[in-house]
């Protein structure tokens, strides 16, 4: 007994000498400033930085420490500087209200910067009224957690991005708040990470933009009324899952813009209130299943440089136009789908329609040609010409069907 309470003495000694020695920031105290913390810690100490408002300038972190706000204090860039800048690999930095850095097209300098630095964790700060509000460079193994981050420019030029993060890898994007910036979640050429529980709502832009970023995975995000909804560009296999779509409405606005995809699935996700649920443009080898579109303009609209598109087991309701396209030759794929225009019957009661379902209206058709056309939506002339094509497909390409739509929601 003596010798395993000698064991782990001696493991806790060990503990406490590798956790580093603890600084206290205290405006009213010894040490008032943070930047002289930093210069007279070692690295693996920890700095406690008590309540106050500190106007330090450029608060550079050039060791691996740990920064931790006691009751928020405020860091304030005095919109001249950039605020924090992350320069050692292994920092953690939580608890701290980030706000007002300064503004620059060319060096894009934010609430918290990261450089070229690996195991970073940024975690449980506000920021506020910052030009770009968390940007990694360059980074590896990052976590960005539970952060809100605010700002209220009223054109791109006034503000950059929420979360921004470029040529990185193996991120986790998790549980933040972004609202008001030029995009909320922005990243390129960034690979294996993760974007998870994160709420981006009214941003000037859009509300998740990627590009040139493979291998990554969107799980369970928010994505409410943003300027143009969500982008994803010129990226492989990515994964999409238990995401919202809502309410992102104008004349260039989506649910989700696909563009220059291939291998990837797009999987029980919610498209509610967009001016167009998902769009794609010249895309393949995309699986689409188990979403539910509901009261967007166009559920999908699936062009005709897109191919090897599997829309299987979905559900579409009280949209104005469940899909369409612009051209004539299909290549893609639809089947075991719920349309709530169906209209024809289940005489073997296995849930399964007798008679395909074509869902691409002659209306929708001619729209896509012609925009002008739309002034006569819901008239008398179109309600007829669409009845005779369903009776008589003539215009609409044949090959456009579900062959086994279901007769109830799944």
């Amino acid at each position: 007994m003596k010798y395993l309470l000698h064991i782990l003495s001696c493991l806790c000694l060990f503990h406490l000498q590798a956790a580093g020695k603890v600084w206290n920031v205290d405006q009213q105290g010894s040490l008032r400033y943070i930047r002289t913390a930093v210069g007279l810690a070692s690295p693996g100490d920890t700095i406690y930085v008590q309540k106050g408002h500190f106007k330090e300038g450029n608060i550079t972190i050039n060791k691996a420490l740990t920064l931790i706000g006691v009751n928020r204090p405020v860091l304030d860039g005095q919109k001249k500087y950039e605020v924090v800048s992350i320069r050692s690999n292994n920092v953690h930095f939580e608890g701290f209200e980030v706000i007002r850095s300064g503004k620059s097209s060319l060096d894009d300098p934010g609430g918290i910067k990261v450089y070229n630095c690996k195991n970073v964790s940024v975690v449980n700060n506000i920021l506020r009224d910052n030009f770009f509000g968390i940007y990694i460079q360059n980074g590896a193994k990052c976590l960005v957690r539970n952060n809100q981050i605010f700002a209220k420019a009223l054109n791109e030029q006034e503000t950059g991005n929420g979360i921004h993060c470029w040529k990185s890898d193996s991120l986790q994007i998790i549980g933040n708040r972004i609202d008001g910036h030029r995009d909320g979640i922005y990243f390129e050429f960034v690979t294996h990470s993760i974007i998870w529980r994160n709420i981006s709502t009214a941003n000037i832009r859009y509300g998740l933009h990627f590009m040139f970023s493979n291998d990554d995975v969107y799980i369970g995000n928010v994505l409410k009324n943003n300027g143009a909804g969500v982008a994803v560009m010129y990226t492989k296999r990515v994964k999409m899952f238990n995401n919202h779509f809502y309410e992102n409405w104008g004349a260039s606005s989506y649910g989700l813009l696909l563009k220059d995809i291939t291998d990837s699935h797009i999987e029980n996700n919610q498209f509610m209130r967009n001016t167009i649920g998902i769009y794609m443009e010249g895309s393949s080898r995309i699986f689409v299943q188990g979403n539910s579109f509901n009261n967007n303009g166009w559920g999908m609209k699936i062009q005709a440089s897109c191919m090897d598109i599997d829309v299987f087991s979905n559900n579409f309701s009280s949209n104005t136009f469940d899909v369409s396209t612009n051209g004539t030759l299909v290549l893609n794929r639809f089947k075991g789908n719920f349309w709530d225009k169906y209209e024809g019957y289940d005489i073997n009661k296995d849930g399964i329609g007798d008679v395909p379902f074509h869902p691409l209206s002659l209306f929708s058709y001619i729209a896509e040609q012609n925009a002008q056309a739309m002034i006569l939506f819901r008239s008398f002339i179109v309600t007829l010409l669409e009845r005779s094509e369903r009776i008589l497909p003539s215009l609409t390409p044949d090959e456009f069907i579900d062959p086994a739509p279901r007769m109830n929601k799944l």
